[in-house]
């Protein structure tokens, strides 16, 4: 399941990260990784506001398309 496709208040695990090197790295930098725990707090304006580790990010919808999640 992509994180796109997310209920708000879900948390999940992150299986992969899809894309191009330059988006993966960037997600990486938020510590987006594989086996880390990502929670979908809110849909604002087509950004998608997610928790991960400590810290709160929103992300645009292409980026939200590039993380797996488990089902």
């Amino acid at each position: 399941m992509l994180l796109s496709k997310a209920k708000v208040g879900q948390k999940k695990e992150i299986v992969k990260i899809e894309g191009k090197e330059k988006t993966k790295k960037f997600l990486f930098s938020l510590g987006c990784s594989e086996g880390e725990e990502i929670t979908l707090i809110s849909i604002l304006a087509g950004n998608y506001v997610v928790n991960i580790k400590d810290g709160r990010y929103a992300l645009d919808e292409s980026m939200a398309k590039a993380i797996v999640l488990a089902d």
